[in-house]
């Protein structure tokens, strides 16, 4: 009996780790992330820290008091989405989402790694479909629109719309100043196609002895944003996590306090900070 309740455990546990790897592949991965097991796909390493600290020698040693410490490399989660969209009324098409799920932007270019700015305010005030149409509506009149053409683009009645303003307004999305409505942000970008260019090809990186940066922003968050802002007929085919290998370049002072920076190793470019940690 204890040989056969073994074999059924044993069973259970196999179906358990299949039924998870499928069904739930973000599951599967904070698996793999705490039990520092398996590979996991990398955007390809194109600049070394030695490389970068070289180049940038002028700018982050001061003068030859400063000095460089031993560098690091971290790996920084990200989504990567097959996806497809109505590009009008007559065409659809299909691309590639690259997802950041350390500061909830999306990656518009790879190359220069130019980001949206807005998605993430988005995710943590929960914004549904019919209130993302607001926010779009806004954007597309360049971040800001009066009452008479919101009414005029949303196409609901009056009370719908005042219910979604108040609603949009409490989470802190949009400002009202006298008939006018604005995005509550510097430099919004959010009216984009729902497509990253990206060239650079994946590799595999094994997970052990690997630093890797936790994720702030699951798949289900995403998946939520990306059909709230991207219309009806946008639908997400595959998911896939991907990392972003990132220096992490370390200057000891005079006084002998740290500064740490942190580098793209895809484009050699500093990272933009994603604010308070």
């Amino acid at each position: 009996m204890r040989i056969i309740f073994s074999l059924f455990s044993l069973g259970a546990l196999v179906y358990g780790l299949w039924w998870t790897s499928y069904n739930k592949p973000d599951w599967k991965n904070k698996v793999e992330d705490v039990l520092n097991i398996g590979h996991f796909h990398t955007l390809e390493i194109r600049y070394t820290a030695e490389q970068i600290m070289e180049s940038q020698q002028k700018i982050l040693l001061k003068d030859p008091k400063y000095q460089y410490l031993e560098p690091s490399l971290k790996f920084y989660p990200y989504l990567l989405l097959e996806v497809k969209y109505s590009a009008s009324d007559a065409k659809t098409k299909e691309g590639i989402i690259l997802w950041d799920l350390t500061d909830g932007e999306m990656v518009v270019n790879a190359k220069d790694w130019d980001k949206t700015h807005g998605f993430a305010d988005c995710i943590n005030a929960n914004v549904d479909r019919r209130e993302f149409k607001i926010i779009n509506a806004i954007a597309q009149r360049g971040g800001v629109i009066n009452r008479e053409d919101l009414r005029k683009n949303i196409h609901v009645e009056t009370d719908v719309i005042d219910a979604l303003i108040e609603t949009c307004r409490r989470k802190k999305l949009i400002v009202q100043y006298g008939g006018r409505y604005r995005l509550h942000l510097e430099n919004p970008k959010l009216k984009i196609t729902p497509s990253t260019l990206i060239e650079e090809r994946l590799v595999t990186q094994p997970y052990r002895q690997a630093i890797c940066v936790s994720r702030r922003y699951s798949l289900s968050q995403i998946e939520r944003i990306t059909s709230s802002a991207f219309g009806e007929d946008f639908a997400i085919r595959k998911t896939a996590s991907v990392y972003l290998p990132v220096h992490c370049i370390v200057v000891q002072n005079p006084d002998g306090s740290l500064h740490t920076s942190h580098w793209n190793a895809l484009n050699g470019k500093p990272l933009e900070s994603n604010g308070i940690d």
